[in-house]
């Protein structure tokens, strides 16, 4: 379907261009959110005719997102979420989750769903990057800091691995479990044994010698 683009659209043109798209994907998003017209005759006179008003509405816009990004640009939120003890959540961090961190002190609330660029669910511990579009010109990027804890946030923000740190904790503590009293005293009990193993060889050992001389007295 060929389309007349009403704003600038990341991978197709800028305002005014007329594109080719998929039926699917200019029915089922750009036509329905007016990011676009059908390229008729009849669409193309009427953006001609309002395209000097078209585009000073998309400069007003433009202008008010580059002001509010400055509130968003760089920002940390902070989830709080339980996971495994590989670093695993219990679920996913959602577009809505991030709209809420970033509304949550009222100071960036422009912030929508459709503006979040979520490339791929986030389902563990750690430090993403996000991209928040707040106009078709104009994107920002923060980072959404997920940990169990505050404290954890905290390492996480100076640049710990958190999951790294949760291995490494796991090893030592197998390896502690490995040196505790009940192992030291199974190797105690293995030395007992083989020691009295020792002692038992010596004392036949003694036996055969003392047989073996009797034998040479009996003979003499």
């Amino acid at each position: 379907m060929d389309i007349i683009l009403l704003e600038r659209v990341e991978k197709l043109g800028n305002i005014g261009d007329i594109v080719t798209v998929k039926n699917g994907y200019a029915r089922n998003f750009l036509l329905p959110n007016k990011k676009a017209l059908r390229a008729n005759e009849a669409n193309k006179k009427v953006f001609e005719a309002n395209r000097q008003q078209i585009e000073a509405d998309n400069e007003t816009k433009r202008k008010e997102a580059e002001a509010a990004s400055g509130s968003i640009d760089g920002k940390q939120i902070v989830l709080i979420r339980a996971s495994s003890a590989s670093g695993q959540l219990y679920g996913s961090v959602s577009v809505r989750d991030i709209v809420e961190a970033l509304n949550a002190d009222g100071k960036s609330s422009v912030v929508e769903k459709s503006m979040v660029i979520l490339e791929k669910p986030i389902k563990t511990l750690g430090v993403f990057d996000v991209r928040i579009r707040l106009h078709p010109e104009v994107s920002v990027n923060i980072q959404a800091n997920v940990a169990r804890s505050d404290d954890e946030a905290d390492l996480q923000k100076d640049g710990v691995d958190v999951i790294q740190q949760m291995f490494e904790e796991d090893q030592a503590e197998l390896a502690a479990a490995a040196l505790s009293p009940d192992s030291e005293d199974d190797v105690a009990e293995e030395d007992g044994a083989q020691e009295g193993g020792e002692d038992v060889a010596e004392v036949a050992a003694d036996a055969t010698e003392t047989e073996e001389q009797d034998d040479a007295e009996t003979k003499e």
